[in-house]
């Protein structure tokens, strides 16, 4: 009995980071449904569980991003492919990320990462982003 309980734990312990993970996310939003699905909200995201960021999606395929407890950028956002990319001026990198719709809430997969641990929305609300730059998040 005891060697039964000891294989049942190991083999929970086992399967946690697939269980972390959301189910059968389907096709990636298109840009319609992205626009659709965010305009208007401002969406904090988690890694692993943890605050990574926030975004605040404005009309006219304009965001404001920022990590947590860091500067907020203006970018705009547009469709190339299956991807959401995400241009916040010369000093950033182009960020292409697929987004889909799950019962656990928005998920977003960085393009080239193979780690599988993709960012999932924490919170979502209509306020706008309260950002530590001059005339942002207005």
């Amino acid at each position: 009995m005891r060697r039964f309980l000891v294989l049942t734990c190991l083999a929970a312990l086992t399967t946690l980071p697939v269980m972390a993970q959301p189910a059968d996310l389907g096709a990636p939003l298109t840009a319609e449904q992205f626009d659709a699905r965010t305009q208007g909200r401002t969406i904090t995201y988690s890694a692993q569980g943890q605050p990574y960021g926030t975004e605040q999606y404005k009309p006219g395929h304009k965001v404001i991003w920022a990590f947590t407890q860091s500067e907020c950028k203006e970018g705009d956002w547009f469709q190339s492919d299956e991807y959401i990319c995400f241009d916040y001026g010369d000093f950033v990198p182009l960020q292409c990320w697929t987004f889909y719709d799950s019962p656990q809430g928005l998920v977003a997969k960085f393009k080239g990462d193979t780690s599988g641990a993709p960012l999932i929305s924490l919170s979502e609300s209509h306020d706008p982003l309260s950002c530590q730059g001059p005339d942002l998040g207005v």
